[in-house]
């Protein structure tokens, strides 16, 4: 038995051996078959960008070929055969001014939940009021949109545009008949739409702030505010831009809320000159007309030509977001 055990064992030793000498080649093809995968996975996310792109720029190809660059900054839109005109001027600022105002009213908002839940709420409220924020970020666009034509709105109309009418309507951008169905409505709906996103993205950068951050401030004898002014939004503030940038993109691309509140005007008659008039964004004139476009017109190109731009907007705005981002951080490093 012991002379068999011996040859056992030699056995599994030269089997052990064996196995350890092809080891090295069986890791280094893993490796390679790793790299290669991790390779090919990053380079899908570019060739998927790159035919997005020109995918949809060839289906606007026919409408930027026959206005040119006119189609960027002429107010007319024509679906008429024989009279077809087309202008994406106003449907752009129409983005750019409801996108501004979700702006303006979200991120103070979000900014503030975000501080009280982070800095100064009790966990027996941080978590259930964390929970409630989430939740509201889970919510599908056309319940916002619903509940803005259903009950929004009036709100709106009743406490904002009929005041702002009759006080400062001698200002061109109060100016108008209050209706509810508006720019301003469209961009405060946004704006609520954003504060989730903002706020819960901000509270995570917050309590990722180091504890001696604060020590220090209040070290220093800094009041409460004080502390969290300069030692905590000051050390974060990269992260609060990263935020403020993800709140924008989703203002940006937003439709269906937008739709079923901003009041759908065309042409000239969607131009933002007024906060308390029907306008239009480019998401919203695509999801109002692609269904009804004549195939043969057109009328489908220049909707794509709307997506286009729609795209590349947004493709400028995280690039610019992302350089903005870059120089707070090399800017916080040499401070």
């Amino acid at each position: 038995m012991e002379k068999g055990d011996k040859e056992g064992d030699t056995n599994l030793s030269e089997v052990g051996a064996t196995r350890l000498l092809h080891l090295p080649s069986i890791s280094l093809k893993g490796d390679t078959l790793f790299l290669a995968l991790t390779i090919a996975a990053a380079t899908s996310i570019i060739v998927i960008m790159a035919l997005l792109i020109i995918k949809i720029y060839e289906g606007a190809a026919p409408v930027f070929n026959r206005f040119g660059f006119s189609f960027l900054t002429s107010l007319e839109w024509n679906p008429v055969e024989g009279m077809e005109a087309y202008g994406a001027l106003p449907y752009l600022l129409g983005t750019l001014t409801t996108s501004a105002i979700a702006l303006i009213v979200g991120v103070p908002i979000s900014l503030g939940v975000a501080i009280f839940l982070a800095e100064i709420a009790p966990s027996s409220i941080r978590a259930p009021l964390s929970y409630v924020i989430e939740l509201l970020a889970a919510v599908p666009s056309v319940i916002y949109g619903l509940w803005g034509v259903f009950v929004f709105r009036f709100w709106v109309r009743d406490l904002i545009e009929v005041p702002l009418s009759t006080y400062l309507g001698f200002i061109p951008i109060f100016s108008g008949t209050p209706y509810g169905l508006s720019v301003l409505t469209g961009g405060l709906i946004l704006a609520i739409m954003i504060i989730p996103t903002v706020s819960a993205v901000c509270r995570e950068v917050l309590l990722a702030v180091p504890s001696t951050q604060r020590e220090a401030a209040y070290s220093l004898g800094a009041t409460r505010w004080e502390a969290i002014r300069i030692g905590v939004l000051s050390y974060a503030r990269a992260g609060i831009v990263g935020a403020i940038i993800l709140g924008l993109g989703r203002a940006v691309g937003e439709t269906m809320a937008v739709t079923m509140v901003i009041g759908n005007a065309v042409g000239p008659a969607a131009l933002p000159t007024s906060l308390l008039k029907a306008g239009q964004t480019m998401a919203s004139l695509i999801a109002n007309e692609f269904n009804e476009a004549d195939p043969v017109s057109l009328h489908p190109s220049a909707l794509i030509g709307v997506g286009f731009i729609l795209l590349i907007s947004a493709l400028i705005i995280n690039v610019a977001a992302q350089l903005l981002i870059y120089r707070v951080r090399a800017k916080g490093v040499v401070e």
